[in-house]
């Protein structure tokens, strides 16, 4: 997952517009012991989705029975009655040609939504659903998984198929018919090495052959005569896990892949392929499951809320609005509507109402944080104020232990008092939660290169710089070049990715704008000169990973003043400004090392 993202990823708006109307009555609640499930339907069609997104987590939970199910980012589902509903939700996605999706997933680093429409419950109708349900829990164990095998494991638990009194693990995907055919198939050779910036994950004529081939590989890697039950797919994740390069995993547990990929094309060119029948898990009974009618000022909030997670302000301001004058007592409405004057850069606005979201409930851990990295006492060098901060971050962390950007602030706090050994096994266990997160990787090289430790923080640097792109790569070989020379250990050198025909420039960011009409510009101090550059068509931005408000806020427009900037830019069309964007990534250093360390001890291994 890299940080790497353009302005029209990064401010997407517009994707739940029209919930206005789908508020006009109270929406209701159902609870399983592990899914949290809201309609404009009835609570038997909700009981029935909470159902079957149990029984999604038992076949994961059989299937990887050591495996971290849940995360810091707790799903919320919305099941809709019908495909008008679905659209007022998400108007967007109708203006696709030919798209009437019945479900879909929305990522993020603090919440995650899914979308389900109740008028489509058929075999595989939310198989994209599922499949991201998928991604969430392999990026939770994984630190890394190759494009093929994360797409592919994806595709191959997200086509699951729930009946009556069984479940079908390994039912063929709907691309299956996109492998059929003399010279369907993509190279073994070839698949392994896709990764994000591959046209066969991108280009419109090539993406569906990559989806189907993964899926394919997959299934015949897990369920073709000679590999079921061998236990071969899990040798080679943990080889990967353990660091060694893909493809010498691969041949060292699958053998030479000319006889592989011969096996590979006899398996796809059969006419039918098997599955494995799983009974239903037993102790999931829908009418154990609670339900409850939501207050109009929940439904609001609610609603809302999935407008802000969404990046669409303009809906979700008027329904905040409302949540808060239905109901001033409502924690959570004030939480949002904190977060809604947070992206919009109201600051002050925003402390208020995450102060007033705590007072008003205190289970509100995101309050709590937030309102605790927005007051003096998160840059402060005064005892009293670390101190405090220090609780506060317990306190968040009391709340949700698997909420990894509180671990990150610790590992901070410990650098700035000097106490390197505790910080970097703060640092750890932030990686461990997050283990798809390439910058928490790079922050624990850091420190080890801190605590002399320059060999092991090498093998960070490449662990990352090999396997992701874009700012992740480019942090990560910037780690790479600070070790010195004999101590980086094996392998070849690392170079950075940087855009065609552009120069570099490297400093703090002064200041940024965001002009309706002029566009963006960024001002920054290299060397004692103040440079400004603009953006005159499209860029890209990246940002470090451990930046305390992560991705679900981040904002080119704001909070992004005082860090470290690498700007990649190209000639100005005049002398009024430095150089055109192509594009920039926000940096997030550690602090300096305090003149009287704390405490300095270096542990013996990681």
């Amino acid at each position: 997952m890299s940080s790497l993202r353009s302005l029209f990823v990064v401010c997407v708006v517009g994707l739940l517009a029209g919930l206005a109307g789908a508020s006009e009555k109270p929406w209701i609640e159902v609870r399983s012991p592990h899914f949290r499930v809201l309609t404009d339907s009835s609570a038997g069609d909700a009981r029935h989705v909470a159902h079957e997104f149990e029984q999604m987590r038992a076949v994961l939970a059989a299937e990887f029975p050591k495996f971290r199910l849940e995360t810091g980012a707790p799903l919320l589902i919305f099941a809709v009655r019908d495909e008008a509903s679905a659209k007022r939700l998400a108007p967007n996605l109708w203006k696709i040609k030919g798209a009437k999706p019945a479900g879909f997933f929305q990522h993020g680093w603090e919440k995650r939504f899914a979308l389900v429409r109740l008028d489509q419950i058929q075999p595989g109708a939310y198989q994209v659903v599922y499949h991201e349900y998928t991604h969430t829990v392999l990026h939770a164990n994984f630190r890394w998984l190759p494009t093929w095998l994360d797409e592919g494991m994806a595709e191959f638990y997200g086509n699951t198929r729930f009946e009556h009194d069984k479940i079908v693990i390994g039912a063929p995907s709907l691309r299956f018919n996109r492998l059929q055919g003399p010279g369907a198939l993509i190279p073994i050779d070839t698949l392994l090495a896709v990764n994000q910036r591959s046209p066969y994950y991108h280009d419109e004529d090539k993406v569906d052959r990559f989806y189907a081939e993964s899926w394919a590989l997959v299934h015949f890697l897990e369920l073709s005569p000679g590999m079921i039950n061998s236990g071969k797919l899990s040798q080679f994740n943990s080889l990967l896990q353990q660091g060694m390069e893909q493809k010498k995993a691969f041949q060292q547990v699958y053998g030479d892949t000319a006889t592989l990929q011969k096996n590979f094309e006899r398996y796809v060119d059969r006419l039918a392929v098997a599955a494995a029948v799983f009974p239903n898990p037993p102790k999931i009974e829908e009418k154990d499951f609670s339900s409850r009618t939501l207050s109009m000022a929940e439904t609001e909030t609610e609603l809302g809320g999935y407008h802000l997670w969404s990046r669409d302000y303009t809906d979700a301001r008027p329904l905040l609005e409302r949540a808060v004058e239905d109901d001033p007592k409502l924690g959570v409405a004030h939480e949002n509507m904190g977060f809604l004057n947070f992206n919009e850069g109201k600051d002050k606005e925003a402390l208020a109402e995450f102060s007033q979201a705590y007072d008003l409930d205190p289970t509100l851990y995101l309050s709590l944080f937030y309102k605790t990295m927005l007051s003096p006492v998160a840059h402060s060098d005064a005892v009293a104020d670390q101190a405090n901060l220090h609780d506060a971050l317990l306190k968040t962390l009391d709340l949700n232990r698997q909420f990894a950007p509180a671990y990150i602030e610790l590992s901070r706090m410990d650098l700035r008092q000097g106490k390197t050994s505790d910080a970097f096994a703060v640092s750890r266990r932030a990686e461990q939660l997050e283990p798809s997160r390439a910058g928490y990787h790079i922050w624990s090289g850091q420190i080890l290169l801190r605590m002399n430790r320059a060999t092991d923080a090498s093998d960070f640097a490449r662990f990352v710089a090999e396997r992701w792109v874009g700012s992740d790569h480019n942090e990560a070989v910037e780690l790479w070049n600070r070790i010195p020379a004999g101590q980086r250990g094996p392998g070849d050198p690392l170079n950075f990715e940087v855009p065609k025909d552009t120069q570099t420039a490297t400093g703090q960011l002064r200041s940024v704008t965001c002009d309706k009409d002029k566009g963006l510009a960024l001002t920054v101090e290299q060397e004692n000169q103040t440079l400004t550059f603009r953006v005159k068509g499209g860029f890209a931005a990246g940002f470090s990973d451990t930046i305390w408000y992560g991705e679900d806020h981040y904002n080119v427009c704001y909070h992004n003043e005082g860090f470290r900037t690498l700007i990649r830019y190209k000639p100005p069309a005049d002398n009024s400004y430095a150089g055109e964007i192509a594009e920039f990534e926000i940096r997030d250093d550690p602090p300096a090392v305090p003149e009287t360390p704390a405490s300095a001890s270096t542990p013996k291994s990681h």
